[in-house]
């Protein structure tokens, strides 16, 4: 298969993978980002109504003048302060972060990390938190069970390296 036919595949399994469990509504819209080489992109999607309720980017007039390159983790961190500018004017203060198939690390760290200080929460205080497994401990070892000696050597032959048979022949 060809590589970049590949790469698409892999990519889009891992953006289904972190989708699976993010949804979008009207009190708390997903955070979508958008990451090239050159740039760095971010949206509020209300996934209910299929609509954008803000956007920022390292290409818009506010930020242009900020930044000389959009492609760094200084250009990520505006964007995400931006962005949460944007949604505190229009009332939205919690988001759903949806990083795609990147890595939280970098300029998606950055940017989520521009949008927290800004104001903007990610996560919910209410949710109960996940449920930890805790080991039980383990009980103390049993003793060995003792070999039975029919049809073979003693355990002393064992331990001296003999075989049943010769045993059996002496």
């Amino acid at each position: 298969m060809d590589h970049q036919k590949a790469k698409k595949r892999r990519q889009l399994r891992r953006r289904q993978h972190v989708r699976r469990n993010i949804v979008g509504t009207t009190e708390r819209p997903r955070l979508s980002v958008f990451r090239s080489s050159k740039h760095i992109y971010a949206q509020l999607i209300d996934d209910l109504t299929g609509a954008t309720l803000a956007t920022a980017s390292s290409l818009s007039p506010e930020l242009r003048d900020q930044v000389a390159y959009g492609g760094n983790i200084k250009a990520a961190t505006a964007v995400g302060k931006r962005l949460a500018e944007v949604a505190k004017s229009k009332g939205i203060d919690k988001a759903a972060f949806d990083r795609g198939h990147y890595r939280y690390h970098g300029r998606i760290k950055a940017l989520a990390d521009g949008a927290v200080a800004a104001g903007l929460k990610f996560r919910d205080e209410t949710r109960k938190p996940k449920k930890v497994k805790v080991q039980a401990e383990k009980p103390a070892a049993k003793a060995p069970k003792a070999e039975k000696t029919k049809g073979k050597g003693s355990p002393d032959d064992k331990a001296k390296g003999k075989p049943a048979k010769e045993k059996a022949a002496e």
